[in-house]
């Protein structure tokens, strides 16, 4: 008889990889699950740093706003609030908050560049990296379920097998045992008994093979290709714990950098608030709207138990003059006369005979409403200015005169002519800019003291400007004046109009005599006089000379015995005549 093994006992030998199998698909699925969570940290940092450059860039960008709005604007009064200490240093505050912007600004590009960039680039190279990982762990754990398949069919076929040589053996000892069965049957029987033995070896056989393998296989499965799948991905989250932590660090350097800068920012403020210097301010203030007034004298005790006739005061119009005559009534009632208050300087206004128009919110264009002093200041500020301009109109010519010298010695380069034009255009507004600057510094040396008052020259002064820009000037501008001592007049809250009545000072001016002419001049162009004291002329005119230019840019010229004033030297070619005597000699024969 041939003895077989229990198919159950080899069953038994090989039922434990089953379970093995499915704990590391467990063990693959819990690791699947830990990397996903592991990448969806990185990506929540990501996000977390992204917003926090949002941030940034938001509070930088209010800060800019805030500095720009507190800002001075330029040509406005704000910019001369900031001569003084304390608002330069407000100022100063305002520029270093727009660097202290711009640090956060770089706070935000660096985290961009060195983490949220880095990182985003990262995770995509992370998730590759775990997708090709357990792409293999699921393929090395395919690999292993087949050949455990393969095992399992092998071992059921060896299992039959066996099942069906033990009948067959059985079924052989029956009949063998029986006496009425044939010798026939017997031998049938026996060869079938051992036909089954020889399939159920075969299966044994192959059972055995498979089993082999199968442990090869398993052996090499949790013992190289699985451990190396779960080394690669535990290196791979170590790797990515390792890089969030660095990108912490990062964030970290990224603010500490900036730290200094802010802190010298913030040492700049410091500095700008100790330079803030009270006294140095309170002066400025005393020297911007002090008046340079004297102040008024005691105020005379008025008798009203006299005839009522008041007391002329030392300042009063009769004393000012020093002539001994009477004072011209201009009103009901004359009032004792305090410069800083006075309303109206009417003693030009009547030796001049001019007819004032004053309009509310107009300034003079010397700037004669203003105190003394502040008046010297805002003279000397326009001198400077004009200074400049001609300075830049002087460079300009320069510039045009070397290109036309180019021009000329290189034609191919350039027409010579074609810069003509614009070099007439130059010298006339640097002539025009000269007569300003004499104009204002006639003024100015008025307001110094070092001529007494405002004399006929310089209200000449102020006739160029006037009929070169008649847009520009106002009518309160043209006949304004200031007060003897630099006092300035207050203008009335209406338009009023009001003609000088002539008086007895009008007969000092009748008795004049004629100034004799000392030559005669042709008009280069037409001048349209339309200020006190000028004269108009057209193009080619031949007029007397009767008072030469002092330096001041205007010659005196006659036309007939009633018609003389001034005109812009520049605008008339003057032949001078110094042994002429006939005031009434024809022009006819002198232009001949």
């Amino acid at each position: 008889m041939v003895s077989l093994p229990h198919p159950y006992v080899l069953h038994a030998a090989v039922s434990a990889p089953c379970l093995c199998c499915r704990k590391g698909k467990d063990q693959f699925d819990n690791l699947e699950k830990h990397t996903q969570w592991g990448i969806d940290v990185l990506e929540k940092y990501i996000k977390f740093v992204k917003e926090r450059t949002e941030i940034e860039l938001s509070y930088a960008k209010q800060l800019r706003n805030l500095s720009k709005k507190y800002q001075p604007k330029k040509n406005s009064k704000e910019e001369e609030e900031y001569r003084y200490t304390s608002t330069r240093a407000f100022l100063a505050t305002l520029n270093e908050m727009n660097d202290y912007a711009g640090q956060h600004e770089v706070i935000s590009e660096n985290m961009t560049s060195l983490i949220t960039g880095e990182l985003t680039r990262y995770v995509q190279e992370l998730k590759q990296e775990r997708k090709s990982h357990f792409h293999d762990g699921r393929k090395a754990q395919q690999h292993i379920e087949t050949c455990w398949k393969q095992l399992e069919a092998s071992k059921r076929r060896f299992e039959r097998d066996c099942k069906e040589a033990d009948r067959a053996q059985q079924y052989f000892e029956k009949m063998d045992a029986d006496i009425n069965v044939t010798k026939a049957d017997v031998e049938k029987a026996r060869q079938q008994a051992q036909l089954r033995h020889q399939m159920a070896e075969d299966s044994k056989a192959e059972y055995s093979s498979t089993l082999q393998k199968f442990n090869s296989e398993q052996h090499e499965h949790y013992y190289t290709h699985i451990p190396n799948i779960f080394q690669k991905i535990q290196e791979m989250e170590e790797r990515r714990i390792v890089r969030i932590g660095e990108s912490m660090k990062t964030f970290a350097e990224v603010d500490r950098q900036v730290i200094p800068i802010i802190g010298k920012c913030l040492d700049e403020i410091t500095k700008a608030a100790e330079a803030v210097d009270h006294k140095n301010d309170s002066q400025m203030v005393i020297e911007a709207f002090k008046s340079g007034f004297e102040p008024p004298g005691d105020i005379d005790f008025e008798d009203f138990t006299q005839p009522m006739k008041r007391t002329v005061s030392e300042s009063s119009l009769s004393n000012s003059r020093g002539d001994g005559k009477s004072e011209p009534k201009f009103g009901s009632k004359s009032k004792g006369k305090l410069w800083p208050f006075i309303k109206k300087n009417k003693i030009i206004e009547t030796l001049l005979g001019t007819k004032l128009s004053l309009k509310l919110g107009a300034g003079p264009e010397d700037f004669s409403n203003l105190p003394p002093e502040q008046r010297r200041k805002k003279l000397q500020q326009k001198v400077d200015e004009l200074n400049r301009d001609i300075q830049k109109e002087m460079d300009q010519r320069d510039a045009l005169t070397k290109m036309k010298d180019v021009y000329i010695k290189n034609p191919q380069m350039g027409d010579a002519a074609s810069v003509d034009h614009r070099l007439a255009e130059l010298g006339q507004n640097i002539e025009k800019l000269r007569l300003e600057v004499q104009k204002f510094e006639g003024w100015l040396a008025e307001v110094e003291g070092r001529l007494p008052a405002r004399t006929e020259q310089s209200r000449r002064q102020s006739g160029v400007y006037e009929a070169q820009n008649p847009s520009g000037v106002n009518s309160c501008a043209q006949d304004r004046e200031s007060s003897p001592d630099g006092s300035y007049t207050e203008e009335q809250s209406q338009e009023t109009e009001m003609k000088v009545p002539a008086t007895d000072f009008d007969d000092e001016f009748d008795d004049e005599e004629p100034l004799p002419t000392i030559g005669t001049c042709k008009a280069l162009y037409t001048f349209e006089g339309q200020n006190e004291g000028t004269i108009s002329v057209a193009e080619g005119e031949m007029l007397y000379v009767i008072e030469e230019d002092k330096g001041d840019g205007w010659t005196r010229i006659r036309r007939n015995e009633d018609e003389e004033g001034y005109v812009p030297t520049s605008y008339v070619e003057v032949y001078l005549d110094k042994n002429a005597k006939d005031v009434h000699k024809p022009l006819q024969k002198i232009s001949e």
